[in-house]
């Protein structure tokens, strides 16, 4: 599995697998142990974690999520030092210490928590997305 094959959905918690295109939208199912199927229609905000990138103040203006993911994954392995229930200041201090330029202005303390929340999640769930794609080495 790669990023481009998981899905974030705005309002519901948690990480989804994309199983196929339905007639009414994408369906998706969780990537827990429930495996509860959902239907994402054209009404619901829906992203691919292979789409989001993270504010930066370099040149570029973004870091692709994956490129972060493997940042966490070569200096922290799953040990890390936060948790999406962390105060300001850690969470600030971590990513700082796998993304230097992230823009502080627009990255949000909520966006911090939500990208060690999925990563705790990946690393349990999905441990293959951690291998960097033929994109991410390109770009390296």
């Amino acid at each position: 599995m790669e990023l481009k094959d998981i899905a974030s959905v705005s309002g519901k918690g948690g990480l989804f697998k994309i199983i196929k295109p339905g007639k009414t939208g994408v369906i998706l199912e969780s990537l827990d142990d429930a495996k509860t199927k959902l239907v994402v229609g054209g009404n619901q905000r829906m992203s691919l974690l292979s789409e989001i990138s993270i504010y930066t103040t370099t040149k570029e203006g973004t870091e692709s999520l994956e490129t972060v993911l493997i940042a966490i994954k070569n200096k922290y392995g799953n040990e890390l030092t936060v948790t999406p229930e962390s105060d300001a200041a850690p969470l600030r201090a971590f990513l700082k210490s796998v993304l230097p330029t992230f823009d502080e202005e627009r990255v949000y303390v909520s966006d911090m928590k939500k990208l060690v929340k999925w990563y705790l999640l990946l690393t349990k769930l999905a441990p293959e997305v951690f291998t960097p794609s033929a994109e991410a080495k390109k770009e390296a």
